[in-house]
């Protein structure tokens, strides 16, 4: 009969007359999302971290020996390593100055009413729902010097993009920007929805070119979404690695994943490889740190 009663209570009520706190809820949440977060998370960093200062490899069964910081010594005087991160800052400017461009441009042109506006956006969403290595490899066929359709529009011949030292980094950007430039359009959207509408109407009034409604209220407005857009795909484009791998082998286009790749799984030099990582890690958040600290203060104005 008293399970009966519990069942016409609300949750809150039901737990009370269990016996059970607020407290006890609460824990019954946080600590499996805590035990969750250890095992699966921080464990690995901490494990991997550990690696980083020995001569571990993973394919021989020898033991490993404490190395220090030789190995993060060895990668930062390691003319190839820098190299990499250069292409790998080229790409990342191109693709995400790309993506913020194309992006917020698309949201200017939907914030409007017309015909099947729902449709358009939802088509135009597709590309960042689909694997990586797919649209790596979708592309690939795009890009083909001898049938590709990009070549026969753009009246190009047999240009190879892919195998073209020159061409294959942007080849890959513009790949990205195609993929990534939806998911900037979807936070620039729902900036310009919140955009109030007793502004534009003043400006209408005070009959403000459209630049100056742009310049003096739209941006502004908009601006810290467009920022939080902008770390999110900068810290996305820093560890690029499905793209590009699948795209082209150009040592011009290897950006740091790649290598990063290659010295865990190609030459199993696994300590050196979580030095690398960590190397990766640290330069992502004092960008990062970067962005955080100039949105505060633009949230701030």
């Amino acid at each position: 009969m008293a399970s009966v009663a519990l069942t016409h209570l609300d949750p809150a009520s039901r737990a009370a007359a269990r016996g059970w706190s607020d407290l006890t809820i609460r824990n019954m949440f946080i600590i499996p999302t805590l035990v969750f977060l250890i095992v699966f998370n921080i464990f690995p960093l901490i494990y991997s971290l550990g690696y980083s200062f020995t001569n571990f490899a993973a394919n021989r069964s020898e033991p490993w020996q404490f190395v220090g910081l030789q190995n993060y010594r060895e990668l930062l005087t390691d003319d190839h390593i820098w190299s990499n991160f250069v292409i790998t800052a080229k790409y990342v400017i191109v693709s995400v100055a790309g993506q913020m461009i194309v992006g917020f441009g698309l949201a200017l042109l939907l914030n409007r009413s017309f015909p099947m506006k729902g449709l358009i956006t939802t088509l135009l969403l597709l590309p960042m729902m689909m694997s990586a290595a797919v649209v790596g490899l979708f592309w690939q066929l795009l890009y083909s010097p001898s049938w590709g359709p990009i070549n026969y529009v753009f009246g190009l011949g047999d240009f190879a993009w892919l195998s073209n030292p020159d061409s294959a980094l942007y080849a890959v950007a513009i790949t990205d920007i195609w993929m990534w430039s939806p998911f900037v359009m979807l936070l620039s959207l729902a900036g310009l929805s919140a955009v109030p509408q007793h502004l534009y109407e003043a400006a209408a009034i005070d009959r403000a070119s459209w630049w100056y409604t742009f310049t003096r209220i739209t941006l502004p407005l908009v601006s810290p979404i467009l920022l939080i857009a902008l770390i999110f795909r900068t810290m996305e484009a820093f560890k690029t690695f499905d793209i590009a791998y699948t795209m082209t082998t150009q040592p011009t286009a290897e950006l740091i994943a790649i290598r990063l790749y290659k010295q865990a799984f190609q030459q199993w030099d696994t300590g050196k490889s979580c030095a690398l990582a960590y190397i990766v890690l640290i330069m992502v958040l004092a960008i990062t740190n970067l962005y955080v600290k100039y949105l505060n203060k633009v949230k701030e104005r």
